[in-house]
């Protein structure tokens, strides 16, 4: 008896140990999971980032081929004070012309130049930002009416001073990003609102947005919580993008079908046009809904 209750509990303390080493090992699988997406994601990143240099070079490069144009630099006092105003008055024209088809305007002052961004999204005007810029050594930002969230100071420092045609550029980038993720969140709150569970929540960038939506206003259909995030503060398309399952009860067979095709599909649209009015199989308007006899196509994450 003393043998058999021996040998039982060696026996428990065997499958306790296997048990755990069985644990321990997942963990660490688990582990160098995490480790290779963080490396891949902070890849996925550095090569945007260079796409994105790359988009601006070329922007750059198309825009003075249009119309031959020298930094706007500080303009250096010339005896001829006449001369010195032509000077400026033709490389300013020049400037804003080569700049005009990305929504740049701008007006010479007494001091410098007022720059005004037009910016728009998919053919629709949006907002219009003032920077008042003094033309002198240093250059000075006088005022401005770009939003405290946007890193103007940031952009400054790197180009004001040695290039000013990609702090303009940059700063329209970030300016016209922004007003696109705040018009696509603007247009599902107020467009698609029967399908929210509750009003759609965002920070002041538009750079991380939540919402818990269904595909079916009746209430038909189980919700889902979406989780959109914007790494990159010059894109209008998520970086990264999280699906859950806000049912009480069991998850639905077909949940992880929707959830991929959901995902793949605010990867690579607009907000507000990520199949919010594809078909239903009964042929009702649906939420995001794949189009009849679709089937979704492998991930992306474009941009």
């Amino acid at each position: 008896m003393a043998a058999s209750q021996k040998h039982g509990i060696l026996y428990q303390l065997e499958r306790l140990e296997a048990s755990e080493q069985r644990l321990a090992r997942r963990q660490e699988e688990h582990q160098e999971l995490q480790d290779t997406e963080i490396d891949l994601e902070g890849k996925i990143l550095k090569l945007r980032k260079l796409r994105d240099e790359l988009k601006t070079k070329v922007k750059l490069q198309e825009a003075s081929a249009r119309i031959p144009i020298t930094n706007l630099e500080p303009y250096e006092p010339l005896k001829n004070r006449e001369e010195n105003l032509e000077m400026k008055l033709e490389k300013a024209k020049a400037f804003f012309q080569a700049f005009h088809l990305t929504g740049l305007n701008g007006k010479l002052t007494t001091k410098g130049v007022c720059l005004c961004f037009n910016t728009a999204f998919e053919g629709n005007i949006l907002d219009s930002y003032y920077v008042d810029v003094i033309i002198k050594k240093p250059l000075i930002i006088h005022r401005h009416s770009v939003p405290v969230f946007i890193p103007l100071e940031q952009i400054a420092a790197k180009y004001l001073q040695t290039d000013f045609q990609n702090f303009v550029y940059s700063l329209s980038e970030h300016l016209n990003a922004y007003s696109g993720r705040k018009y696509q969140a603007d247009q599902v709150q107020g467009g698609f609102s029967p399908f929210l569970a509750r009003p759609l929540q965002r920070n002041s960038l538009c750079t991380l947005l939540s919402f818990t939506y269904t595909m079916d206003p009746s209430g038909e259909s189980f919700p889902f919580c979406a989780r959109l995030v914007y790494h990159d503060l010059t894109i209008t398309l998520p970086t990264s993008v999280t699906i859950t399952y806000q049912g009480t009860g069991a998850t639905p067979a077909s949940w992880e079908d929707q959830r991929a095709a959901h995902e793949t599909l605010f990867y690579k649209n607009a907000l507000h046009k990520s199949h919010f009015e594809t078909r239903k199989p009964a042929g009702k308007p649906g939420f995001l809904s794949l189009p009849q006899g679709g089937k979704r196509g492998p991930r992306s994450r474009q941009t």
